[in-house]
């Protein structure tokens, strides 16, 4: 999954959510002695999130739909087309626009500098300028930060060509994020209490 899902299944915690959002800028496995409690868990639920989401049965529909062009920048694609379809049907998952959850996303993110990466510190200007999470709900969104992540790749990644994919599959990526959503979020929920009441 990408920046947008990581953030909602960190659920209200804000320190979750930051940790959930850094996740993969962050090395190693000490990460509850690099950083306070709350955003360690989240770092570790971001794991458990990638990792769940590489091994379900329904994920492996999209990757292999892809797999013939792209290679194994299949499950990156995968995760960015998640990410559009959950944030153009935010409003079945959350109350709150998400134009307004966003900027309260960067608002978090901002007010926890101190503890982000220097990847992320020079990324995150960049991603509020063109409120990349608001902007997933639409294809051109998708497109221009897949074409981005081409650019940023030392191979022939094709990712900016695969929003014809997008396309031309819609509704079978679409019907397979919703057949995976509910799981991955019943997961993150267990994850989260299990954690807390330890």
């Amino acid at each position: 999954m990408n920046f947008l899902a990581h953030l909602y299944l960190s659920g209200n915690d804000e320190e979750i959510m930051v940790g959930n959002f850094i996740g993969d800028f962050v090395r190693g496995r000490t990460i509850y002695e690099q950083f306070p409690y709350k955003i360690a868990l989240g770092i570790e639920l971001h794991r458990e999130i990638d990792e769940f989401t590489d091994n379900h049965p329904v994920v492996l529909e999209s990757k292999i739909r892809l797999r013939p062009k792209y290679r194994h920048y299949a499950p990156v694609i995968v995760d960015m087309f998640y990410d559009h379809y959950l944030a153009h049907h935010w409003n079945k998952y959350h109350t709150q626009p998400l134009k307004d959850y966003s900027q309260h996303a960067y608002q978090v993110l901002t007010k926890f500098d101190a503890q982000l990466p220097r990847q992320v510190k020079y990324m995150l200007p960049y991603m509020m300028e063109g409120n990349w999470l608001l902007n997933y709900s639409k294809s051109e969104g998708i497109h221009r930060a897949l074409s981005g992540m081409a650019k940023r790749t030392p191979y022939d990644s094709k990712m900016d060509e695969a929003i014809q994919e997008l396309n031309l599959h819609y509704k079978d990526f679409e019907n397979e994020f919703l057949n995976f959503f509910p799981d991955l979020m019943r997961m993150s929920t267990g994850f989260i209490e299990n954690k807390l009441k330890g």
